[in-house]
């Protein structure tokens, strides 16, 4: 009864937050409220079906929103309601990659982006969103990229609306003071107090728009009829758009879930989120994606189970039933507000700071984020995710090939470059690469490898060491092979050692039989050692 008590008031107070969100995230994705509304109900339904996290609310977000809205933007010749078409049919494309993802087993791709550029790409997103939200406040037209909204902006500063600005102060303190106190629904009491301040302000008479009528009634989507290089367009611009809400989602849900012990599974998520997003484009509905914001939300307000998500779906349902023409009086400036506060999160520079004291990543992280802001959120999202690829390439691509000593009389094997005091027997060349070997990597490794055989030539044995190769693709294989014919035609025996099953299976079908036999391959590099040197201690 606790545990049901306390998923309710989870609930409530999630419900009083999602709805100023939620239409203030339809103004990003430049569609009406209700369509905001349509894909909150159905993710918080769906999830709470069909999800694993307790915690987690599956809801519009602002990122979904922003990429959405960059989609559309790609069809700039489509009419107004071809536009709307052709974003519910890019949510129902984005659910569908989820589904097929989620049959395919491919979870483990969740860490798929690096979570530097991630972080790049939420701060610069942030960043663009938030300064969207101004010319709402101020009541001005400025558009672009983040630069020319800055010089739009304070280009027309003479025409910055004082009451529009002093509605959206307000509005945001007043949400930045309620959140020290979690239990506080403080999105709901800014959207009863800009409801009860229109009674007593005529905002449009002003110069301040206001949500707009909420439309609740479905409606079937209607599918745009498109050329085959417009589709080609969407389903390539819908396959991103999934794979950040799933980095988006996938992160909200196994931090919650590592803070609490839960077990959740990477495929089973895009499952749910798949049928989620595929159901909410069906109603017309937003792309929808487990949110920060919302699910740090539902856990400060005390959830225990998904019941908390369904709580909250009926009480949107009963506040847009009861109150939607109040909902639709609401204040743009307040809107604003409400999205800058959900938004101030991903504003915090502590991460990108923290990348720069530890010397790793900051300048993909730092490109991702100025890549969103200078490219567009969608062509930036595209450059962020090959920035990753790149980044992987270059790190497994650049491998170390170490050579190792012995520290005093251990078993232990370092590489001598950074370990000065250990010991290297000059009859043995013990070598170790730092990454897998496989076809972007092998020559390059086996040409260091090379050179460091050279640099000993008084060595009869060289030890290679695959401790960080699971398995070797035909290129490695050919390498290694090609490697141990170098050696043997300079008169030197190669040894492996920490050789993988699979390696071994690889190396016995490519015909090199003889490098697994029992005297020439070791399980550790301790026993290759011994057998090439048994009378290490009197070569000191």
């Amino acid at each position: 009864m606790a545990v049901a008590r306390a998923d309710i008031l989870a609930g409530l107070s999630v419900a009083g937050l999602l709805v100023p969100e939620a239409v203030a995230y339809a103004t990003i994705a430049g569609l009406p409220p209700q369509h905001a509304i349509f894909a909150a109900l159905v993710g918080l339904i769906v999830y709470g079906l069909l999800g694993r996290s307790n915690f987690a609310i599956t809801s519009p977000t602002s990122s979904s929103a922003a990429i959405l809205a960059a989609v559309v933007a790609g069809f700039p010749a489509a009419a107004a309601g071809e536009r709307e078409a052709i974003a519910f049919t890019a949510v129902i494309v984005a659910g569908l990659v989820f589904l097929v993802a989620s049959f395919a087993r491919l979870g483990s791709l969740s860490g798929f982006v690096s979570r530097p550029v991630l972080r790049g790409f939420a701060f610069g997103l942030a960043v663009t969103i938030v300064l969207k939200q101004i010319p709402a406040i101020l009541g001005i037209k400025a558009n672009g990229d983040p630069f020319h909204l800055l010089v739009g902006i304070f280009g027309q500063i003479g025409a910055w609306n004082l009451l529009g600005l002093a509605t959206g102060l307000i509005s945001l303190a007043t949400l930045l003071i309620v959140r020290r106190y979690p239990v506080l629904p403080g999105a709901f009491i800014v959207l009863v107090a800009g409801i009860a301040a229109t009674y007593a302000i005529d905002f449009p008479a002003h110069g301040i728009q206001i949500a707009g009528r909420i439309d609740i009634a479905l409606q079937a989507p209607a599918i745009p009829d498109l050329a085959a290089r417009e589709w080609s367009r969407l389903v390539q611009t819908a396959v991103p758009l999934a794979l950040i809400l799933f980095a988006e989602s996938w992160g909200t849900v196994r931090s919650l879930a590592l803070r609490h012990g839960q077990s959740v599974d990477a495929n089973r998520e895009l499952f749910t989120l798949g049928t989620a997003n595929l159901v909410s484009g069906l109603v017309r509905g937003m792309p929808v994606g487990a949110g920060f914001s919302a699910s740090s939300a539902n856990e400060a307000a005390g959830a225990v189970s998904r019941l908390s998500g369904l709580v909250a779906a009926v009480g949107i349902a009963v506040l847009i039933g009861l109150a939607g023409p109040l909902v639709s009086r609401l204040p743009e400036p307040v809107l604003a507000a409400v999205v800058i506060s959900a938004m101030l999160h991903a504003l915090d520079p502590k991460p990108l700071w923290r990348l720069w004291r530890i010397d790793r990543d900051q300048y993909v992280a730092c490109a991702a984020a100025l890549a969103v802001m200078g490219l567009g959120v969608l062509n930036g999202m595209l450059f962020a995710i090959a920035l990753s690829i790149v980044a992987t390439l270059r790190r497994l691509g650049s491998p170390h090939v170490a050579s190792l000593g012995q520290l005093d009389t251990s078993r232990d094997f370092v590489d001598a470059a950074r370990h000065p005091d250990s010991h290297r027997d000059p009859r043995v060349i013990i070598l170790r690469p730092s990454q897998p070997l496989f076809f972007f990597n092998a020559e390059s490794s086996f040409a260091q490898a090379r050179k460091l055989c050279a640099d000993q030539p008084g060595a009869h044995t060289v030890i290679l060491s695959l401790e960080e190769s699971s398995d070797l693709d035909s290129t490695a294989l050919d390498a290694l092979t090609e490697f141990e014919a170098l050696l043997r035609g300079e008169g030197r025996l190669l040894y492996l050692a920490r050789l993988k099953d699979d390696a071994r299976m690889g190396l016995e079908k490519a015909g090199a039989a003889a490098l697994i036999q029992a005297d020439r391959c070791y399980w550790s590099v301790w026993d290759a050692y011994q057998a090439a040197a048994p009378s290490q201690e009197t070569s000191r």
